[in-house]
């Protein structure tokens, strides 16, 4: 199995760290974190200074997995650059397209697909993490038009190996898809929480469960949720605008007739085609994995399928019924 070298143990790092470990792979990690760092080694993890980590990732020809917050990427490929410019290499941003431009820009050479497991907790840092996050989490593993079946194949069958299932996707679709699922979730979360605080003591101490279930993402580190959503700023603002046009028909609505009624109908169907999605049936089909493989996996992705295991030559796929 491939080795593999986890840059930043936060949250999502740490947890990958735990989980290719329990799939018996070697594996050591490094972060700017003395907090992560020494919880990482209390549990007899190896951690080391980013430069021998990394001159290590580049004799043993492991996975590099950059973990870190979209801030930190550049640098941090500055620094594989120098040390392992031609390694495997993945990571677990939130946001795609911008370290795609990054990977482009500064490793060229670089065998890279650019990962990202839909899994976390509103806690962050070392302690919060677990090496079940993953398990059974979708985790988008991109295709672009250079992608190579090989970097795919890595960077897949690490999700793979943490419990993962892997939806293939472009960055593009993926920062879009996010932006309405993830991004404006938090965004809502904030202002919901800070409209809820508005309404003073009172309101706070009768807030329960769907005011708390509605603001769990509001509790989770601010600059992590600033530099995801500033990150995705173009695909955001369109779920924005989206989300403010059917709040202003909302409001004329409630203004005009005293009715929500299309409102709260549209919610509950779209609620309930997401429970569906759980429970509907799906087929397996087998990819081969030739020369246009990437591509039919692609397009499957993009429809809701899951990659869910791999050999050499084929990969399983689950598809929605």
């Amino acid at each position: 199995m491939r080795a593999v070298c986890v840059i930043g143990l936060g949250l999502i790092g740490g947890s990958v760290l735990r989980a290719a470990t329990t799939a018996g792979r070697p594996a050591w990690g490094t972060t700017t974190s003395e907090a992560d760092a020494a919880g990482a080694r209390a549990e007899g993890f190896e951690v080391l200074d980013v430069e021998p980590a990394l001159r290590r990732a580049a004799e043993e020809e492991a996975l590099v997995v950059v973990a870190t917050p979209l801030t930190a990427v550049r640098a941090v490929l500055r620094q594989v650059a120098e040390h392992a410019p031609g390694a495997w290499l993945t990571d677990v941003v939130s946001v795609k397209e911008p370290v795609d431009a990054e990977v482009r820009s500064l490793l060229p050479a670089g065998r890279y697909a650019g990962g990202h497991p839909m899994a976390g907790v509103s806690s962050s840092g070392w302690s919060a993490g677990s090496g079940e996050l993953f398990t059974g989490a979708a985790w988008a593993v991109t295709i672009e038009e250079d992608t190579t079946l090989e970097a795919w194949r890595e960077a897949a069958r690490l999700a793979l190996d943490c419990g993962a299932q892997v939806v293939p996707t472009s960055a593009a679709s993926h920062d879009f898809a996010v932006a309405r699922i993830s991004h404006l979730p938090h965004v809502f979360a904030a202002v919901l929480a800070a409209v809820g605080a508005d309404g003073g003591p009172l309101a706070l101490s009768l807030a329960a469960g769907s005011f708390r279930d509605g603001t769990r993402v509001a509790g989770s580190e601010p600059e992590l949720v600033r530099a995801m959503t500033e990150g995705n700023r173009i695909a955001l603002l369109d779920a924005v605008d989206d989300a403010l046009g059917r709040l202003g028909a909302a409001r004329g609505s409630l203004a005009s007739t005293g009715g929500l009624k299309s409102t709260v109908d549209a919610g509950y169907d779209a609620r309930r085609t997401l429970d569906e999605l759980a429970i509907n049936e799906r087929v397996r089909a087998t990819v081969q994995l030739n020369g246009t493989a990437l591509e039919r996996l692609r397009e499957l992705g993009e429809r809701g399928s899951r990659v869910v295991a791999l050999t050499e030559t084929a990969a399983e796929v689950e598809i929605p019924v």
